[in-house]
Protein backbone atom coordinates (compact mmCIF):
# COMPACT_ATOMS: atom_id res chain seq x y z
CA UNK A 1 0.00 0.00 0.00
CA UNK A 2 1.91 3.14 -1.27
CA UNK A 3 -0.53 5.21 -0.26
CA UNK A 4 -2.55 5.45 2.84
CA UNK A 5 -6.27 6.08 2.82
CA UNK A 6 -7.21 6.30 6.26
CA UNK A 7 -2.98 6.95 7.85
CA UNK A 8 -2.56 6.88 11.43
CA UNK A 9 0.82 5.81 11.54
CA UNK A 10 2.87 7.09 14.46
CA UNK A 11 5.65 8.36 12.14
CA UNK A 12 6.11 8.98 9.41
CA UNK A 13 3.32 10.87 9.53
CA UNK A 14 1.46 11.76 5.97
CA UNK A 15 2.85 14.94 4.69
CA UNK A 16 0.71 17.34 3.34
CA UNK A 17 0.08 18.64 -0.34
CA UNK A 18 1.65 21.67 0.36
CA UNK A 19 4.58 20.35 2.12
CA UNK A 20 5.14 17.81 -0.92
CA UNK A 21 4.73 20.44 -3.51
CA UNK A 22 7.71 22.09 -2.44
CA UNK A 23 9.93 19.42 -2.74
CA UNK A 24 8.87 19.59 -7.01
CA UNK A 25 11.07 22.73 -7.13
CA UNK A 26 14.62 22.11 -8.65
CA UNK A 27 16.32 23.85 -6.23
CA UNK A 28 20.46 24.67 -7.15
CA UNK A 29 23.24 23.97 -5.28
CA UNK A 30 23.07 24.82 -1.32
CA UNK A 31 26.99 25.11 -1.23
CA UNK A 32 27.46 27.97 -3.65
CA UNK A 33 23.62 29.78 -3.18
CA UNK A 34 23.24 32.78 -0.87
CA UNK A 35 19.36 31.85 -0.72
CA UNK A 36 20.17 28.27 0.70
CA UNK A 37 21.89 30.23 4.01
CA UNK A 38 18.82 32.49 4.19
CA UNK A 39 16.52 29.66 4.22
CA UNK A 40 18.58 27.51 6.53
CA UNK A 41 18.44 30.84 9.09
CA UNK A 42 15.03 31.16 8.43
CA UNK A 43 14.18 27.40 9.59
CA UNK A 44 16.29 27.50 12.55
CA UNK A 45 14.52 30.41 13.41
CA UNK A 46 11.27 28.71 13.64
CA UNK A 47 12.38 25.75 15.03
CA UNK A 48 13.59 27.59 18.01
CA UNK A 49 10.22 29.01 18.77
CA UNK A 50 9.00 25.60 18.80
CA UNK A 51 11.65 24.00 20.78
CA UNK A 52 11.62 27.45 23.11
CA UNK A 53 14.82 27.67 23.30
CA UNK A 54 17.98 30.63 22.62
CA UNK A 55 20.16 27.61 21.63
CA UNK A 56 22.15 26.83 18.36
CA UNK A 57 20.45 24.26 16.10
CA UNK A 58 21.91 21.97 14.07
CA UNK A 59 19.76 20.93 10.74
CA UNK A 60 21.47 17.31 9.22
CA UNK A 61 20.28 15.59 6.56
CA UNK A 62 19.42 12.09 8.03
CA UNK A 63 16.56 10.69 9.91
CA UNK A 64 16.35 11.32 13.47
CA UNK A 65 18.59 8.70 14.27
CA UNK A 66 21.27 11.15 12.49
CA UNK A 67 20.61 13.21 15.82
CA UNK A 68 20.68 10.22 18.58
CA UNK A 69 24.16 9.27 17.32
CA UNK A 70 25.77 12.24 16.62
CA UNK A 71 25.17 13.85 19.69
CA UNK A 72 26.15 10.93 22.10
CA UNK A 73 29.66 10.45 19.42
CA UNK A 74 29.79 14.45 19.69
CA UNK A 75 30.08 14.69 23.37
CA UNK A 76 31.17 11.42 24.85
CA UNK A 77 34.68 9.82 25.22
CA UNK A 78 35.48 6.24 26.07
CA UNK A 79 34.63 5.62 30.00
CA UNK A 80 32.42 9.26 30.90
CA UNK A 81 29.82 8.14 33.26
CA UNK A 82 26.22 7.97 31.17
CA UNK A 83 22.77 7.57 33.35
CA UNK A 84 20.14 6.33 30.90
CA UNK A 85 16.64 6.90 32.21
CA UNK A 86 14.69 4.07 30.28
CA UNK A 87 10.74 3.43 30.03
CA UNK A 88 10.75 1.71 26.83
CA UNK A 89 12.85 0.70 23.61
CA UNK A 90 14.25 4.19 22.86
CA UNK A 91 15.43 4.82 26.76
CA UNK A 92 17.01 1.70 26.83
CA UNK A 93 18.60 1.61 23.47
CA UNK A 94 20.25 5.22 23.89
CA UNK A 95 22.25 3.97 26.90
CA UNK A 96 22.96 0.61 25.01
CA UNK A 97 24.47 3.26 21.73
CA UNK A 98 26.39 5.13 24.55
CA UNK A 99 27.83 1.65 25.53
CA UNK A 100 28.41 0.94 22.02
CA UNK A 101 31.06 4.28 22.00
CA UNK A 102 33.09 3.31 25.13
CA UNK A 103 30.89 4.97 27.80
CA UNK A 104 30.09 3.72 31.23
CA UNK A 105 26.85 3.29 31.14
CA UNK A 106 24.50 2.87 34.44
CA UNK A 107 20.53 2.43 33.02
CA UNK A 108 18.25 3.12 35.57
CA UNK A 109 15.09 1.29 34.18
CA UNK A 110 11.51 1.58 34.76
CA UNK A 111 8.36 -0.42 33.43
CA UNK A 112 7.42 0.41 30.06
CA UNK A 113 3.48 1.21 31.51
CA UNK A 114 4.87 3.69 33.75
CA UNK A 115 6.92 7.17 33.76
CA UNK A 116 10.26 7.59 35.31
CA UNK A 117 9.75 8.44 38.46
CA UNK A 118 11.82 12.08 39.77
CA UNK A 119 13.06 10.46 43.33
CA UNK A 120 15.02 7.14 41.93
CA UNK A 121 16.77 8.92 39.52
CA UNK A 122 17.65 12.16 41.78
CA UNK A 123 19.08 8.95 44.01
CA UNK A 124 21.01 7.84 40.66
CA UNK A 125 22.33 10.87 39.85
CA UNK A 126 23.91 11.27 43.47
CA UNK A 127 25.32 7.60 43.17
CA UNK A 128 26.75 7.77 39.92
CA UNK A 129 27.41 11.38 38.99
CA UNK A 130 27.60 11.13 35.48
CA UNK A 131 28.48 13.72 32.73
CA UNK A 132 25.38 13.04 30.70
CA UNK A 133 21.76 12.24 31.74
CA UNK A 134 19.76 10.73 29.15
CA UNK A 135 16.15 10.51 28.89
CA UNK A 136 12.61 10.27 26.03
CA UNK A 137 10.43 12.50 26.25
CA UNK A 138 7.73 10.53 24.03
CA UNK A 139 8.42 6.62 24.27
CA UNK A 140 6.46 6.22 20.92
CA UNK A 141 6.24 2.37 20.86
CA UNK A 142 4.61 2.34 24.50
CA UNK A 143 2.81 5.60 24.23
CA UNK A 144 4.45 7.14 27.62
CA UNK A 145 5.68 11.32 28.23
CA UNK A 146 8.61 11.19 30.50
CA UNK A 147 8.57 13.95 33.05
CA UNK A 148 11.54 15.66 31.49
CA UNK A 149 10.91 19.33 33.70
CA UNK A 150 11.27 17.37 36.90
CA UNK A 151 14.30 15.66 35.61
CA UNK A 152 15.96 18.77 34.65
CA UNK A 153 15.34 20.45 38.00
CA UNK A 154 17.59 17.48 38.97
CA UNK A 155 20.45 18.41 36.59
CA UNK A 156 20.41 21.72 37.69
CA UNK A 157 20.62 20.59 41.40
CA UNK A 158 23.06 18.19 40.99
CA UNK A 159 24.93 20.21 38.04
CA UNK A 160 25.20 17.33 35.82
CA UNK A 161 27.30 18.53 33.02
CA UNK A 162 24.83 17.47 29.85
CA UNK A 163 21.10 16.22 29.57
CA UNK A 164 20.42 14.42 26.29
CA UNK A 165 16.72 13.67 25.62
CA UNK A 166 15.12 12.46 22.61
CA UNK A 167 12.16 14.42 21.71
CA UNK A 168 11.34 13.09 18.42
CA UNK A 169 8.26 11.52 18.91
CA UNK A 170 6.73 14.86 20.96
CA UNK A 171 8.13 18.04 19.26
CA UNK A 172 5.87 19.97 18.13
CA UNK A 173 2.93 18.49 19.51
CA UNK A 174 3.19 17.88 23.62
CA UNK A 175 4.56 21.00 25.50
CA UNK A 176 8.69 21.28 25.28
CA UNK A 177 10.57 24.75 26.87
CA UNK A 178 14.11 23.28 26.21
CA UNK A 179 15.77 26.34 27.71
CA UNK A 180 13.40 25.55 31.04
CA UNK A 181 13.93 22.50 31.42
CA UNK A 182 17.52 23.01 30.96
CA UNK A 183 18.31 20.51 27.68
CA UNK A 184 21.40 20.67 26.49
CA UNK A 185 21.09 18.53 23.63
CA UNK A 186 17.57 18.05 22.19
CA UNK A 187 17.05 16.21 19.73
CA UNK A 188 13.87 16.07 16.97
CA UNK A 189 13.38 14.53 13.36
CA UNK A 190 11.34 15.90 10.47
CA UNK A 191 8.78 12.77 9.97
CA UNK A 192 6.57 12.94 13.13
CA UNK A 193 4.64 16.38 14.58
CA UNK A 194 6.10 18.49 11.60
CA UNK A 195 4.49 16.11 9.21
CA UNK A 196 7.60 16.74 6.87
CA UNK A 197 9.53 13.83 4.96
CA UNK A 198 11.87 11.31 7.05
CA UNK A 199 15.01 12.81 6.33
CA UNK A 200 16.60 15.50 8.44
CA UNK A 201 17.58 14.98 12.05
CA UNK A 202 17.38 18.43 14.28
CA UNK A 203 19.97 19.05 17.22
CA UNK A 204 19.58 22.31 19.71
CA UNK A 205 23.10 22.46 21.07
CA UNK A 206 23.73 24.40 24.18
CA UNK A 207 26.75 26.62 24.84
CA UNK A 208 28.25 24.28 27.76
CA UNK A 209 27.63 21.54 25.00
CA UNK A 210 29.43 22.97 22.07
CA UNK A 211 32.42 23.36 25.06
CA UNK A 212 32.25 19.75 25.54
CA UNK A 213 32.25 18.50 21.88
CA UNK A 214 35.25 20.89 21.28
CA UNK A 215 36.67 18.51 23.62
CA UNK A 216 35.60 15.49 21.94
CA UNK A 217 36.58 16.67 18.82
CA UNK A 218 34.53 14.23 17.25
CA UNK A 219 35.14 13.62 13.18
CA UNK A 220 32.42 11.50 11.39
CA UNK A 221 29.55 12.79 8.96
CA UNK A 222 27.17 12.49 12.03
CA UNK A 223 29.75 14.83 14.17
CA UNK A 224 27.95 18.69 15.49
CA UNK A 225 31.09 20.59 15.74
CA UNK A 226 31.07 21.51 12.00
CA UNK A 227 27.32 22.79 12.46
CA UNK A 228 28.72 25.73 14.66
CA UNK A 229 29.66 27.89 12.40
CA UNK A 230 28.66 26.40 9.48
CA UNK A 231 25.88 29.72 8.78
CA UNK A 232 28.23 31.69 9.28
CA UNK A 233 31.15 30.65 7.10
CA UNK A 234 28.52 29.22 4.63
CA UNK A 235 30.18 26.04 4.74
CA UNK A 236 28.45 23.03 5.38
CA UNK A 237 29.98 19.71 6.39
CA UNK A 238 28.57 17.78 3.24
CA UNK A 239 26.06 19.11 0.33
CA UNK A 240 23.08 20.41 1.81
CA UNK A 241 19.39 18.84 1.23
CA UNK A 242 17.58 22.14 -0.15
CA UNK A 243 14.35 20.27 -0.95
CA UNK A 244 14.66 18.66 2.76
CA UNK A 245 15.34 22.39 4.53
CA UNK A 246 12.53 23.92 2.65
CA UNK A 247 9.77 21.30 3.83
CA UNK A 248 11.35 21.79 7.48
CA UNK A 249 10.90 25.70 6.89
CA UNK A 250 7.50 25.29 5.43
CA UNK A 251 6.23 22.65 8.45
CA UNK A 252 7.29 24.87 11.08
CA UNK A 253 5.74 27.84 9.13
CA UNK A 254 2.54 25.72 9.64
CA UNK A 255 2.68 24.91 13.03
CA UNK A 256 3.65 29.16 13.96
CA UNK A 257 1.02 30.35 11.65
CA UNK A 258 -2.36 28.06 13.61
CA UNK A 259 -0.14 29.02 17.10
CA UNK A 260 2.20 26.61 18.90
CA UNK A 261 -0.19 26.64 22.28
CA UNK A 262 -3.16 26.16 19.75
CA UNK A 263 -1.25 23.28 17.91
CA UNK A 264 -0.41 21.45 21.14
CA UNK A 265 -4.17 21.67 22.48
CA UNK A 266 -5.25 20.14 19.62
CA UNK A 267 -3.08 17.01 20.13
CA UNK A 268 -4.19 16.84 23.10
CA UNK A 269 -8.04 17.23 22.56
CA UNK A 270 -7.61 14.82 19.73
CA UNK A 271 -6.10 12.47 21.71
CA UNK A 272 -8.34 12.70 24.37
CA UNK A 273 -11.12 11.85 22.43
CA UNK A 274 -9.54 9.09 20.40
CA UNK A 275 -9.18 7.50 23.77
CA UNK A 276 -12.58 7.89 25.18
CA UNK A 277 -13.88 6.45 21.86
CA UNK A 278 -11.03 3.23 22.13
CA UNK A 279 -12.86 2.49 25.85
CA UNK A 280 -16.45 2.77 24.13
CA UNK A 281 -15.04 0.11 21.83
CA UNK A 282 -14.67 -2.11 24.90
CA UNK A 283 -10.69 -1.55 24.18
CA UNK A 284 -8.37 -0.85 27.05
CA UNK A 285 -5.44 1.15 27.04
CA UNK A 286 -1.45 1.21 27.61
CA UNK A 287 -0.72 2.72 29.96
CA UNK A 288 -3.18 2.00 32.45
CA UNK A 289 -2.77 5.69 33.66
CA UNK A 290 -3.95 8.58 31.74
CA UNK A 291 -1.51 10.81 33.29
CA UNK A 292 1.29 8.64 31.82
CA UNK A 293 0.16 9.02 27.70
CA UNK A 294 1.65 11.04 25.15
CA UNK A 295 -0.49 13.44 23.42
CA UNK A 296 0.76 12.15 20.15
CA UNK A 297 0.47 8.47 20.42
CA UNK A 298 -2.56 6.13 21.74
CA UNK A 299 -1.25 2.68 22.39
CA UNK A 300 -4.30 0.06 22.60
CA UNK A 301 -4.23 -3.41 23.99
CA UNK A 302 -4.79 -6.29 21.29
CA UNK A 303 -7.99 -8.18 22.46
CA UNK A 304 -7.20 -11.60 23.98
CA UNK A 305 -9.78 -13.27 20.98
CA UNK A 306 -7.95 -12.33 18.08
CA UNK A 307 -4.30 -12.36 16.93
CA UNK A 308 -2.97 -8.91 15.98
CA UNK A 309 -2.05 -9.77 12.67
CA UNK A 310 -5.30 -11.19 11.66
CA UNK A 311 -6.85 -7.65 13.68
CA UNK A 312 -4.24 -5.34 11.06
CA UNK A 313 -5.80 -7.46 8.49
CA UNK A 314 -8.81 -6.23 8.93
CA UNK A 315 -8.03 -2.96 9.38
CA UNK A 316 -5.92 -3.04 6.09
CA UNK A 317 -8.91 -4.35 3.89
CA UNK A 318 -10.67 -0.83 4.77
CA UNK A 319 -7.89 1.54 4.25
CA UNK A 320 -6.85 2.00 8.07
CA UNK A 321 -3.17 1.50 8.69
CA UNK A 322 -1.91 2.23 12.00
CA UNK A 323 1.49 0.75 14.07
CA UNK A 324 2.04 -2.37 15.58
CA UNK A 325 4.53 -3.11 18.14
CA UNK A 326 8.37 -4.25 18.60
CA UNK A 327 10.01 -5.58 21.78
CA UNK A 328 8.30 -6.89 24.58
CA UNK A 329 4.97 -5.28 23.40
CA UNK A 330 5.16 -6.87 19.92
CA UNK A 331 1.81 -8.51 19.09
CA UNK A 332 0.51 -6.87 22.37
CA UNK A 333 -0.70 -3.67 21.23
CA UNK A 334 -1.49 -1.46 18.27
CA UNK A 335 -0.77 2.27 18.29
CA UNK A 336 -2.60 5.14 16.66
CA UNK A 337 -0.46 8.29 15.64
CA UNK A 338 -2.60 11.46 16.28
CA UNK A 339 -0.11 14.04 15.57
CA UNK A 340 0.95 16.46 13.28
CA UNK A 341 -1.50 16.99 10.69
CA UNK A 342 -2.73 13.33 11.73
CA UNK A 343 -3.76 15.29 15.20
CA UNK A 344 -7.46 15.19 13.20
CA UNK A 345 -10.73 14.40 14.96
CA UNK A 346 -11.82 13.79 11.67
CA UNK A 347 -9.15 11.88 10.32
CA UNK A 348 -9.25 9.74 13.92
CA UNK A 349 -12.98 9.00 13.87
CA UNK A 350 -12.70 7.66 10.26
CA UNK A 351 -10.06 4.98 11.67
CA UNK A 352 -11.83 4.30 15.00
CA UNK A 353 -15.00 3.70 12.66
CA UNK A 354 -12.78 1.01 11.35
CA UNK A 355 -11.59 -0.43 14.37
CA UNK A 356 -14.89 -0.84 15.98
CA UNK A 357 -16.28 -2.43 12.89
CA UNK A 358 -13.24 -4.57 13.01
CA UNK A 359 -14.14 -5.56 16.60
CA UNK A 360 -17.63 -6.30 16.16
CA UNK A 361 -15.83 -9.31 13.30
Amino acid sequence: MVTYPIPLVPGPTTVPQTILEICLTDYGSGDIEADYSSLYAETQGRLRHIFKTKNDIAIMTGEGMAALWGALKSTINPGDRVLAVATGIFGYGIGEMAQQIGADVQTIGFDYDVVADPLQVAEAIRDFRPKMVTAVHCETPSGTLNPIADIGELIRRYEVPLYYVDTVGSFGGAPLDVDAWSIDLCLGGSQKCLSAPPDMAIVTVSDRAWSVIDEVDYVGYDALKPWRTALEDKWYPYTPSWHSTASVNAACKMILEEGLEQVIDRHSRVAAHCRDRVRSCGLSLYPRRKDYASPTVTVINVPDRIEWAVLNQRFRDQGLVVGGAFGPLAGKVFRIGHMGVQANKALVDRGLNVIEEAIKQ
